[in-house]
């Protein structure tokens, strides 16, 4: 990374998939804020919905349809439980499915969780020219995500490249 741009703070939108989490004990949507802030990004909103997939599209697709979201992050709702629904809510929202990311998140995951990581469907895409990034619900997956692979990523400064850079071109048809 190269400090010699100044750095372009992103909007970023915020959702904590929980049946059991409120403001209160949320520990994860937390994480995730405070990350962003930390790097110099702007938060507009964090939300908790319930492990609905019909509420999660909602509130994702409201997002998606505001011009000022650049990127959304969900935590939660993505192991493989009956109630585990966010793929399944976010997947038909998404134009193209960045599926390098799952596939390293899981990589990285294995280091601390081992064969746990299989359990994780994270993903990532694009949608109307909004990143999304759907994550497990624990917070040191969110740690993991963040700091790992969404920070740079959102760093247009990143080299050899960055997902900031392609923003521009998002909706070329």
């Amino acid at each position: 990374m190269t400090t010699e741009k100044p750095f372009i703070p992103l909007i970023i939108a915020i959702l904590v998939v929980s049946d059991s989490r409120s403001d209160d004990d949320d520990v994860s949507g937390k994480t995730l804020v405070e990350r962003a802030l930390e790097a110099g990004h702007q938060v507009l909103e964090k939300k908790i919905v319930p492990d609905d997939i019909y509420q999660i599209r909602a509130v994702v697709s409201n997002w998606i349809a505001d011009d000022k979201v650049n990127v959304i992050i969900t935590t939660g709702g993505t192991g493989v439980t009956g109630r585990d629904g966010t793929p399944e809510a976010v997947t038909p929202l998404l134009d193209k499915i960045l599926n390098g990311f799952g596939e390293i998140f899981r990589m990285l995951s294995y280091q601390d969780i081992k064969t746990s990581t299989i359990q994780s469907r994270a993903l990532a895409g694009v949608a109307n020219a909004t990143y999304l990034f759907c994550l497990p619900g624990s917070s040191g997956a969110c740690r993991t995500a963040w700091d790992a692979l969404i920070k740079d990523q959102l760093d247009h400064r990143t080299r050899p490249c960055n997902l900031v850079q392609l923003m521009p071109r998002l909706m070329e048809k």
